[in-house]
């Protein structure tokens, strides 16, 4: 056995020059001995793929232009979907559009329909101030006529029944003017 480190006893550098070359061709050994373990581990690496002719290279190879087509599969499909979902946005867009147009159409006219109701109103509100302001004025002049006797006398261009109609008229205004001229 070789020891590593002498006892207390035997301490002396000086006087044993072999005790240091013992300590310093062990660790030698040893990394000379690993070193030809993983030369001879990689030799037989080497050997056993070369006798069973599988290499892993052409696999790996193989596998990644496998993947690299199932992404640019997947890719393509991607840019189709996209495609086809900028398409229908682009129809919902026009669509959409042209609802807006037809919108806008729809109140241009609804506000055109609300100004000629007003205009209509306003024609109406006219018509009937004119319309109480005739009846008022044929109500004061029909209570203010105290000649009868001019309003009898028929006029030659009117029909019969129309001079038998306007005396008719006189004789009840003038029957309701007597009542009260008698007070």
């Amino acid at each position: 056995m070789v020891e590593i480190m002498p006892s207390a006893s035997q301490h002396n550098y000086a006087s044993e020059p072999s005790h240091t070359w013992r300590i310093s061709q062990q660790p030698i050994m040893v990394a000379a001995a690993a070193l030809f373990l993983v030369v001879i581990g990689i030799g037989g690496i080497f050997t056993w793929r070369s006798y069973s002719g599988a290499t892993p290279e052409p696999e790996r190879l193989t596998a990644s232009r496998l993947q690299q087509a199932r992404v640019a599969q997947a890719s393509e499909q991607l840019i189709e979907k996209t495609k086809g979902i900028e398409a229908t946005q682009q129809q919902s867009i026009d669509q959409l559009q042209v609802v807006q147009d037809q919108l806008q159409t729809m109140q241009r006219l609804m506000t055109a329909q609300q100004n000629e109701a007003r205009k209509l109103n306003e024609q109406v509100g006219a018509l009937t101030s004119t319309l109480d302001t005739l009846r008022q004025s044929f109500a004061s002049t029909s209570a203010t006529d105290d000649k009868p006797a001019a309003r009898e006398q028929p006029r030659r261009s009117r029909s019969r029944s129309a001079a038998s109609k306007g005396r008719q008229k006189m004789k009840i205004v003038v029957q309701r003017k007597r009542p009260g001229a008698r007070g």
